[in-house]
């Protein structure tokens, strides 16, 4: 019977070189690489014999996989059929788990952006978080994949990270898990602009978008003037959810370009004519949370000047995912190419730097306890008309009161809308 190292020996290296890699290889190329396939036999065979436990062939050869994928970069892995399985779902639109997307960073767990109302937004988990421990155990060592494993489970179940951020003390957060049923597409009116939010890029996003701007359309009618699309802390998914996005407000047009290894195997996706808003002025919010699908939105827009884009630079994720199915074992999925925007920049580690930098505010009431009032003043005349006693105390009672949490970032996209309309207006009738 042949032993293991001799049958992986004859299968890998069979794979390995196929009839067209052998024609371009030299023989000392072959050689090499039948050296290494003999090296990877033999600390298979040793772990098999030695390690103290026992360990599964289908254990160490998927390891071997993960770590092969993952020190290609952050966003190649290998897929067990659960996780195949999950993310099938995730890009429907549902998925399990506690509502982050995130990415891998220096040996951690980086939040790229918390999900819309789910338990990880609803905890107050920011983007560009660090995640340092799950359920008190150090993520440092893990593969990215084998992270978010660990935190996906039984709907109902809790699990403790804990939580590193810029300027305060690590500090744990206990989460519940919940199925995550991820609405992509919100809208409202803001007086007579449109207001669109895009959370994430699944298959219910376009018609999504659709949809709203529809009914902002049928609630505002002439009087609309402009639209906000609000793509914070949007992490991204579908490239062709990405493409049809920004075709909804583009005529004519390349939206964005593939390139991979072979310039051959490269790809163009151009607009069709038809624009939702009929041109009316487009203003796109971006941040740090923006990622991959969403860059490719800004970045076609902002090229073909069909929006101004307003907010903080984006996270710059610009290469794209190919899943590979593997019959019977999972996927892998593995970084084929970088996107292009349409006057050719790749955004790969550098983002979308926005036309206006807005950064996010906080509007606070001032406190004015201590202040010293014109009523202070020693000999200061009195207010015969005004009011006195119980006046002076409601009116201090109001000062105190906390200010609601303001959107400036958002504040000043619409104002910049009402600008522009006011501008055309006027030019309009000056004409």
């Amino acid at each position: 019977m042949l032993s293991f190292k001799k049958v992986l020996l004859t299968t890998a290296f069979a794979i390995a070189l196929p009839s067209s890699l052998v024609a371009d290889t030299t023989a000392d190329t072959r050689l090499d690489t039948y050296r290494q396939l003999e090296l990877f036999a033999d600390v298979f065979e040793r772990i098999k014999a030695n390690y103290v436990e026992e360990a599964s062939d289908k254990e160490l050869i998927e390891s071997a996989i993960h770590g092969m994928l993952t020190r290609l970069d952050p966003h190649s892995s290998y897929l067990t059929p659960e996780s195949f399985k999950d993310m099938r779902v995730q890009t429907r639109g549902e998925f399990g788990g506690l509502g982050i997307e995130v990415t891998m960073e220096n040996g951690f767990v980086k939040v790229v952006s918390p999900i819309d109302d789910t338990p990880a937004a609803r905890a107050g988990i920011e983007a560009g978080d660090y995640i340092t421990h799950l359920d008190g155990e150090a993520v440092l060592g893990l593969t990215l994949q084998e992270a978010v494993e660990r935190m996906r489970g039984k709907v109902g179940s809790e699990l403790k990270i804990t939580i590193s951020r810029e300027g305060v003390e690590s500090f744990d957060v206990t989460l519940e898990r919940d199925v995550i049923k991820v609405r992509s597409v919100r809208h409202r009116v803001e007086d007579n602009i449109g207001y669109v939010r895009v959370s994430s890029f699944n298959e219910q996003t376009t018609p999504g978008l659709e949809k709203s701007i529809k009914a902002i359309q049928d609630e505002l009618g002439d009087k609309m003037v402009g639209l906000v699309l609000d793509l914070r802390l949007n992490p991204g998914g579908l490239l062709t959810e990405a493409i049809s996005v920004s075709d909804a407000f583009l005529e004519q047009g390349e939206i964005v370009s593939t390139r991979g290894r072979d310039n051959s195997n490269a790809q163009r996706f151009n607009a069709k004519s038809g624009d939702l808003i009929d041109g009316k002025p487009l203003v796109v919010l971006i941040n740090g949370g923006s990622a991959s699908a969403s860059e490719i939105v800004a970045g076609a827009l902002q090229d073909h000047r069909r929006a101004i884009i307003m907010g903080t630079q984006s996270f710059g994720k610009g290469s794209v995912q190919t899943i590979m199915p593997l019959p019977g074992n999972g996927a892998m999925r593995l970084t084929t190419s970088r996107y292009y925007t349409p006057s050719g920049r790749s955004i790969q580690a550098e983002g979308i730097a926005p036309d206006i930098i807005v950064e996010q505010a906080k509007v606070e009431t001032l406190d004015t306890k201590g202040q010293r009032r014109e009523a202070d003043l020693r000999g200061a005349l009195e207010n015969k008309g005004g009011t006195n006693g119980d006046g002076d105390a409601d009116s201090e009672g109001k000062a105190d009161e906390v200010a609601k949490p303001q959107d400036y970032q958002l504040d000043r996209a619409l104002d910049l809308i009402q600008g522009i309309a006011l501008y055309n207006t006027s030019n309009g009738a000056s004409n």
